[in-house]
């Protein structure tokens, strides 16, 4: 009976540890890396978003795995990876 109360008191500091670390960190990010997700799918013709090198530009063309883009409006047309879009810019 001894053993099992100090094998019980010796792991609930690490049960407790990984129930904060696992609120404050881990659920936070699986809730962005949703919503980032759900952003990227959202993402139609006309939509203005910044990318991850910080360029401003228009969605021209949302594809499955890329996204092509007007970056001035001279019409100068890129594709871009989806995993570099950072966010939409609400006018």
């Amino acid at each position: 009976m001894q053993g099992s109360a100090s094998l019980l008191s010796s792991l609930l500091p690490l049960v407790v540890l990984f129930a904060i670390f696992f609120f404050l960190v881990i659920r936070p990010q699986q809730k962005q890396v949703k919503k980032h997700k759900e952003m990227l799918d959202a993402l139609k013709k006309g939509d203005k978003v910044i990318t991850s090198g910080g360029l401003i530009c228009e969605v021209v063309k949302p594809e499955e795995d890329s996204i092509k883009v007007k970056l001035n409006d001279e019409g100068i047309m890129v594709k871009v990876s989806r995993e570099y879009i950072a966010k939409k810019i609400d006018e």
